[in-house]
C-alpha cells in the first residue's frame, strides 16, 4: 500500500465559525484572519495504492459552482485534484474508489462535474462510498446544516449506479489495513480512516481534529451538530492516538500536514513533532 496526500486547493471560511467558543485573541495567533474575518484552509485529500485499486477519499469542492457561491468561499492556489493525482501518474478516469468521509461541499463537491448542461461524476470509473445513515441525513437536511449539503454534488452519484454503502461495523476493516471510525458530533456518521501504514497507525481525521490547532479539547468548530458529542470524539481518538503513537493527517490546516502527540506534565495532549506525510 501508499499513501498521498493531495491537495483540491484552499478556501475561506469564518475565523469564529471554525474556531466556535475560542477568542479571536487566542486563534488569531494560530491562524491569522484578513479584514474579513476570514481565514485560509486547505482541501487535503487522501489517494491510496491498495492492491488494484487506486482510493481517492474526499475530493474538495470542485469548480462547478457559480461566481456568487464561491464569492463567500474564495478558493485560492493553483492545486486541483485533477493536478495532483496526476503527479502520481493518475487520471480521473484511474480512480477505482472514491471514500467520502461526509458529504459536505468542502469534501465532496469534486465527485461531480459540469458535461455541458448535464453533471455527470468527475471519476467515471469508479464507486462511490458514503453510509447509509449519512447519506439520508445529506438528502434531508435540518435547517442549520441545510447549506452545506447541496444536492447538486449528491444526487448525480446516486444517479449514475455508482454509489455503494459503507457496511462494515465501527472499528473493523474495510479493507485489508483499512478500518473505517463513525463519529456523529460534527454531522451524522462521519467517517474517518485509520491506515495501518510502514509500520504505524495513520488517522485522518476529517473534521472530527480538522486543524492541529483543534488537538485542544475546547477548539470545536461552530459547525459542529453536536458539539458535546465532538468534545468525548475527540477525546476517545486523540487518546489512542497518544498511546499507539498514530500519526494524525488534517485535512484542514493549511501549514501542517501530520503530526504526532503527546502528553504534557498537567496531563493535556499536546501536538509532538509535525511534518509531511511523505517523510515517514
Amino acid at each position: 500500500m501508499k499513501v498521498h496526500t493531495v491537495l483540491a486547493g484552499y478556501f475561506k471560511l469564518d475565523g469564529g465559525a471554525m474556531h466556535g467558543v475560542v477568542p479571536k485573541s487566542m486563534w488569531q495567533k494560530v491562524n491569522p484572519a484578513d479584514d474579513d474575518n476570514m481565514c485560509s484552509w486547505a482541501m487535503r485529500c487522501l489517494l491510496i495504492e491498495h492492491e488494484d485499486r487506486v482510493i481517492l477519499v474526499d475530493n474538495g469542492m470542485g469548480d462547478k459552482q457559480d461566481e456568487k457561491f464561491f464569492s463567500h468561499f474564495h478558493p485560492h492556489g493553483d492545486d486541483t485534484i485533477e493536478k495532483s493525482i496526476a503527479q502520481y501518474g493518475y487520471k480521473p478516469e484511474d480512480i477505482t474508489d472514491v471514500f467520502l468521509t461526509h458529504l459536505h461541499f468542502d469534501h465532496c463537491g469534486g465527485s461531480v462535474k459540469r458535461d455541458g448542461d448535464r453533471l455527470v461524476t468527475s471519476f467515471p470509473n469508479a464507486t462511490y462510498w458514503s453510509n447509509k445513515a449519512h447519506w439520508d441525513w445529506a438528502l434531508t437536511p435540518n435547517p442549520r446544516e441545510k447549506a452545506s449539503f447541496l444536492k447538486e454534488n449528491i444526487v448525480p452519484i446516486e444517479e449514475s449506479g455508482q454509489l455503494k454503502y459503507i457496511d462494515v461495523a465501527e472499528g473493523e476493516e474495510w479493507l485489508p489495513g483499512i478500518r473505517i471510525h463513525y463519529v456523529n458530533g460534527h454531522t451524522e456518521q462521519m467517517m474517518l480512516l485509520q491506515i495501518a501504514y510502514k509500520d504505524r497507525t495513520l488517522l485522518y481525521c476529517a473534521d472530527l481534529i480538522p486543524s492541529a490547532a483543534h488537538i485542544s479539547m475546547p477548539w470545536v468548530m461552530a459547525y459542529d451538530m453536536r458539539p458535546l458529542n465532538t468534545l468525548s470524539e475527540k477525546d476517545n481518538h486523540l487518546n489512542k492516538a497518544v498511546e499507539g503513537n498514530w500519526v494524525l493527517i488534517f485535512e484542514h490546516d493549511k501549514n501542517i500536514e501530520c503530526a504526532t502527540l503527546k502528553k504534557d506534565d498537567r496531563g493535556r495532549i499536546r501536538l509532538d513533532k509535525t511534518f509531511n506525510l511523505n517523510e515517514l
